[in-house]
């Protein structure tokens, strides 16, 4: 049979079911059938601007209904939806549209664009590739990642398997859209008839009451995301019903063990999972609760795709080494993605490397230590900063932490640690609580407050710029 189209698969679940709820978010709620209709006037709405199939829309709106109606009224035209931030500065935004050329800039100041007329169904279309998100990078130059899979249902029906998504279910989407897993991770729910939620930004609990009031499913969440829940008052968070929830699946970046092993013991093991991949879509890990009880640490084995690590001059490193990861599609596969802006760091045989570190275990799990660039030599020594920063989120006062490394005459660099808290530092205090978790090489030689987070929505630090900051 043919591959079925998003617009047609929208209409299907429409027509079997019209009053369940598709989408809502804060006090708007539309009905499947009211939004394949708004949907489908939307498009109208688009293509009178001159959107048409192979086209790219740039979509910078903040989390809403918004932003959903603007992907799925691109699909149903052609087209594929470029997600951005809508908190970009103008010299970034800018950069992304002259990269990208889009036929229709919905978001970013322009004017608002109201649904046509007519909500009646366009001809059915479908672009060859079905998202096109942004990625700064640790350059901070913009670039596009371009899947290569179509806007085809089977596609979501795909992923919606693969991250044990229940068809007709409940999504809550705690994460901003204009990021790779929330925005695919929505998609992958909506066309398998779940009822998305949307959290307008991200409240430690708000996500737990809505968990409760709409008996939600499946989420996805990062590491900042689960700390800031965990900090929560202990009558709050203890007294949330949570028992709807059949997948809590975390990413984005690394967990550290004290706070998995909290939600294992929170939520159950049977319910959290973690997955390790790029927005690439090269290869990719997935662990269960369970399977991390017995490889602590870990980020799982691979799931899809294939993956190896080798040293710096390109050898297999030895079982529990530490080496560069590399992935590629399993043989036979054809290549998941391709770049706007951008070239990938390429071996022979299809490798590429995102500049992850990790090393492997006897029974073929991934550890990862951190990512290449991050990492600091204090002399002659390599430290990672994501195990530092682990120890110190654990302590009770501090909120989010970066750790960098600055030039330092007789070892080269020494280890530095911001860290964002609501009181003063007590530095002694931070330094018995590292003690006890780091050997004396790894202790940051200085600290410093900041009240601002750290990490962005999706829990990433950019840790080159925090540098560059201070190297001025």
């Amino acid at each position: 049979m043919p591959p079925t189209p998003l617009a047609t698969r929208l209409a299907q679940l429409a027509a079997s079911d019209p009053a369940r709820p598709a989408v809502t978010c804060g006090g708007t709620s539309l009905t499947r059938q009211q939004f394949d209709r708004r949907t489908n006037a939307l498009a109208r709405a688009y293509a009178a601007r001159g959107v048409s199939a192979g086209d790219l829309v740039t979509i910078g709106l903040p989390n809403g209904v918004g932003a959903l109606e603007a992907a799925v009224a691109t699909w149903k035209l052609g087209a594929t939806p470029q997600p951005v931030s809508y908190r970009l500065p103008e010299g970034e935004q800018q950069a992304v549209l002259d990269l990208v050329r889009p036929a229709l800039v919905i978001g970013l100041g322009g004017p608002d664009i109201e649904p046509d007329a007519s909500d009646e169904p366009l001809p059915v279309a479908v672009a060859p590739a079905w998202k096109a998100p942004t990625s700064g990078g640790s350059t901070g130059r913009p670039k596009v990642i371009m899947t290569t899979q179509p806007a085809v249902a089977e596609v979501m029906d795909e992923y919606a398997g693969l991250f044990g998504m229940r068809p007709d279910g409940v999504h809550l989407v705690a994460g901003p859209l204009y990021h790779n897993a929330p925005f695919m991770m929505s998609a992958a729910a909506l066309f398998t008839g779940s009822h998305v939620v949307v959290m307008p930004r991200f409240d430690p609990a708000e996500l737990l009451r809505l968990v409760e009031a709409h008996r939600v499913e499946w989420t996805f969440l990062v590491p900042t995301m689960m700390h800031r829940i965990w900090r929560l008052p202990p009558e709050p968070r203890d007294a949330a019903d949570l028992s709807s929830l059949q997948v809590v699946l975390h990413g984005a970046a690394p967990c550290p063990p004290w706070l998995k092993h909290a939600w294992l013991d929170w939520v159950g093991p049977e319910q959290v999972f973690e997955l390790y991949a790029s927005t690439e879509a090269q290869a990719g890990c997935l662990i269960s609760g369970t399977e991390w009880l017995s490889h602590p640490g870990s980020v799982g084995r691979v799931a899809r795709g294939e993956l190896r690590l080798l040293d710096s001059d390109h050898n297999d490193v030895p079982v529990g080494e530490v080496g560069e990861v590399w992935m590629r599609p399993s043989p036979g596969d054809p290549a998941t993605y391709r770049y706007l802006g951008d070239t990938p760091t390429t071996l022979d045989g299809g490798w590429e490397s995102q500049g992850d570190l990790g090393r492997l275990d006897e029974d073929g799990y991934l550890y990862l230590a951190d990512r290449k660039p991050d990492m600091i030599l204090v002399g002659g020594a390599n430290v990672f900063p994501a195990e530092i920063e682990a120890a110190l989120d654990e302590h009770p006062a501090v909120q989010s932490s970066c750790v960098i490394g600055l030039p330092d005459d007789e070892y080269g660099n020494v280890v530095h640690a911001v860290v964002q808290s609501a009181r003063p530092l007590d530095v002694e205090d931070l330094l018995d609580h590292l003690r006890q978790r780091l050997v004396a090489y790894k202790l940051p030689r200085t600290f410093e407050r900041v009240e601002h987070p750290l990490r962005d929505d999706a829990g990433k630090v950019r840790r080159a710029a925090v540098r560059a900051e201070r190297l001025r």
